[in-house]
């Protein structure tokens, strides 16, 4: 599938928090994304979703993430937030109800090719009994955002 996304994640860095950590948390569900620190936050920006696909796949999360998607969903995109001590383990945990102590992985995808609900198809594909249906792409098959053809 051919598509063309912007994903910005943005992750607080408190006091108590050691920036590397916080950076390593990100990486390791968006290998994709570089964090930068800008005034206490992390901010990573990434054009591809494959690799985070890809750990929802291994931990068998596919209908919990395309639920959370679809709620969070618009015309021009979708928005989630993911634990970050989770995430520093490199497993996605999605953030519902009350916020964390220490803030959240927050991440908003916007879709421009193609629609917003193919793309969800494509990194959370329906499932039947916790196999995906008919899904647009192979789990591992990665794309890689720098390559021209994408």
């Amino acid at each position: 599938m051919i598509y063309s996304v912007d994903v910005r994640i943005e992750a607080p860095v408190n006091d108590t928090e050691v920036t590397d950590r916080v950076a390593d948390a990100v990486e390791n569900v968006f290998p994709d994304a570089e964090p930068v620190h800008e005034d206490g936050m992390l901010v990573a920006e990434a054009h591809a979703l494959d690799a985070f696909s890809d750990v929802l796949h291994e931990q068998e999360i596919l209908d919990t993430a395309r639920r959370v998607f679809l709620q969070n969903s618009t015309d021009e995109g979708f928005d989630f937030s993911l634990k970050k001590q989770a995430a520093f383990e490199g497993v996605v945990n999605f953030a519902v109800g009350e916020p964390d102590e220490l803030g959240e992985i927050d991440v908003e995808v916007r879709v421009r090719e193609p629609d917003v609900e193919a793309f969800i198809d494509y990194v959370a594909p329906e499932t039947d009994e916790g196999r995906p249906v008919d899904p647009a792409r192979e789990y591992g098959d990665r794309i890689d955002p720098e390559d021209a053809e994408y």
